[in-house]
């Protein structure tokens, strides 16, 4: 039985109703020793516990997306085949471009938003350079089954989830098809792909979305495989012009991160509460040593950088939660390096998904402008584009706060 299907869900509340009934119908009924009567009282309670938050705890992983099977939340599941030492570039000395075409097959997404506005496509891919096996969800925008778009190559988004973080959080919980796409269709937005690949490899940690030889090469896996295999499948711009990524969380370090390690394959990165070292997550690999801690710390990396990355980021968060490291990485970035800050204000709420969703249209209008797409943007009367200057937040709706109302100007005058 699925861990996020329905007749799980189902089958714990009829337990839960059945724990309800059980002392109502048998606490005085009990016969026997009174020891005995007890004992059975006692796992009548405890029944009645375990199965109340076994409910409330599938209610909430469902909500957020977090475990997304038995494997993930039990520690058992392992997607790395095998973990070689790919080298500085992540490619182990492969010429990627005489490796032979990806070619995969696919079929509908199952689960919440994975059938909305046309719906995801899924497949298992076996990355030929990380050693990486896992599940790949592409979502394709109206336009790309238009006829008139038949020959139209498509500019891509890869998303990630936060640590833990199912890969089909993207479509479910952020709902990012769903506010997407009619904004695509009138033209207000690009019609991006969104790709949205398993980031959690290894049982009960966070991979950091490095390279550790002998344990994952999750860098590779992200920035190499998943990307070859979309643009071997799909109508996909090529990289690094048509590729941006985007995260949340953990996500969030991991798309700062890898676009500016990697300006050769993404041209943009938005980063919704992220951070830069990665000892942030105590179950991050890529924080077990100082090495690692460098070698995947975006500040480090523009720091040290001897060629600033044409890349361009737009990192929003709120206080002591992301904006702090959002304006360490503006103050270290120097053209052609570009860095967008978005303060969001405490009141819009803390580190969940209620924050980052109202975050979707505004950081896609972003990536809109900054891709250098072909088609003109149509802003909305009144939208005042993406990073308006910041009004009172006396009064606003919290989808208005966690959007973000600080331009990067106004973000930087914040405290």
């Amino acid at each position: 039985m699925s861990l996020t299907g329905t007749p799980f869900l189902y089958t714990l509340i009829a337990l839960c109703v059945v724990a309800v009934a059980l002392p109502l119908v048998l606490w005085s009924r009990v016969r026997g020793p009174k020891v005995l009567r007890a004992v059975a009282r006692v796992l009548m309670l405890l029944f009645a516990q375990g199965t109340a938050v076994a409910l409330v705890f599938t209610l909430v992983n469902n909500s957020n997306q977090l475990y997304d099977n038995w494997g993930d939340l039990l520690g058992t599941s392992n997607h790395v085949q095998e973990a070689a030492d790919l080298g500085a570039s992540g490619t182990g000395g492969i010429a990627l471009e005489k490796l032979p075409k990806v070619r995969q097959a696919f079929k509908p997404g199952k689960g919440p938003g994975m059938r909305v506005e046309g719906g995801v496509l899924v497949t298992q891919l076996k990355g030929r350079v990380s050693g990486v096996h896992a599940e790949v969800n592409v979502w394709l925008p109206p336009q790309y089954r238009d006829p008139a778009y038949r020959n139209h190559k498509f500019p891509v988004v890869e998303v990630l989830p936060g640590y833990p973080g199912s890969s089909k959080a993207w479509y479910g919980t952020m709902d990012a098809p769903e506010q997407l796409a009619p904004l695509m269709r009138s033209g207000q937005i690009e019609p991006f792909i969104i790709v949205s690949p398993r980031t959690t490899l290894l049982p009960g940690k966070d991979t950091g979305c490095a390279n550790i030889p002998g344990k994952v090469n999750a860098d590779s896996w992200l920035s190499i495989d998943v990307p070859k295999m979309v643009m071997d499948n799909f109508r996909a711009q090529a990289a690094p012009d048509g590729w941006a990524v985007a995260g949340y969380s953990a996500g969030a370090h991991c798309a700062a991160k890898l676009a500016v390690a990697h300006p050769d394959r993404y041209r943009a990165a938005v980063s919704m509460s992220g951070y830069n070292d990665p000892i942030a997550v105590p179950q991050s690999l890529a924080g077990n040593s100082p090495a690692l801690r460098a070698a995947n710390n975006p500040y480090v990396l523009l720091e040290e950088s001897r060629v600033p990355p044409r890349v361009a980021l737009y990192l929003s968060g709120q206080p002591k939660d992301g904006y702090e490291a959002a304006m360490a990485l503006r103050r270290v970035a120097k053209a052609p390096t570009t860095v967008d800050v978005v303060f969001i204000p405490a009141g819009a709420g803390g580190h969940t998904m209620a924050l980052w969703k109202p975050q979707v249209v505004p950081a896609f209008r972003w990536l809109t402008e900054v891709m250098g797409t072909q088609h003109p943007v149509r802003t909305a009367p009144g939208s005042g584009g993406t990073t308006p200057l910041a009004p009172s937040t006396a009064g606003s709706r919290h989808a208005e706060l966690a959007s973000g109302t600080a331009s990067p100007a106004a973000a930087a005058r914040r405290p």
